[in-house]
């Protein structure tokens, strides 16, 4: 088991930034991948970012060149910064760890919410 603890979401004005972490419980040196999903208010949880183990990573179309996802395993932490927030940011952020391929583990959630 693993247990991840998220940290860092808010409120924030249009246009500002936020910086969110997600520490687990144990080692995520040789985590498969991990990664932030969000799920707004009467829609499902989709990808925001996710970075394997080699390092790569991918976003969703809609924060590409906006958000960054980093990981520090040293720290057991995953990290997203998120700039040039838009209104249609605001959701409940998770953090993701994949050990394997199929098996994940799921965060709390945070919320974050852009104001107009």
């Amino acid at each position: 088991q693993v247990q991840l603890v998220e940290s860092g979401g808010g409120l924030v004005q249009a246009g500002g930034s936020l910086g969110l972490s997600c520490t687990a419980s144990r080692s995520i040196r040789s985590a498969y991948a991990m990664g932030w999903y969000r799920q707004a208010p009467g829609k499902q949880r989709e990808l925001v970012a996710v970075i394997i183990s080699g390092g790569g990573t991918t976003y969703a179309d809609s924060v590409k060149g906006r958000f960054t996802i980093s990981r520090d395993n040293a720290k057991n932490t995953v990290y997203l910064q998120m700039n040039s927030l838009k209104p249609e940011d605001t959701a409940v952020y998770y953090c993701n760890v994949r050990p394997l391929p199929g098996v994940d583990y799921w965060g709390k959630g945070t919320l974050v919410t852009v104001s107009s």
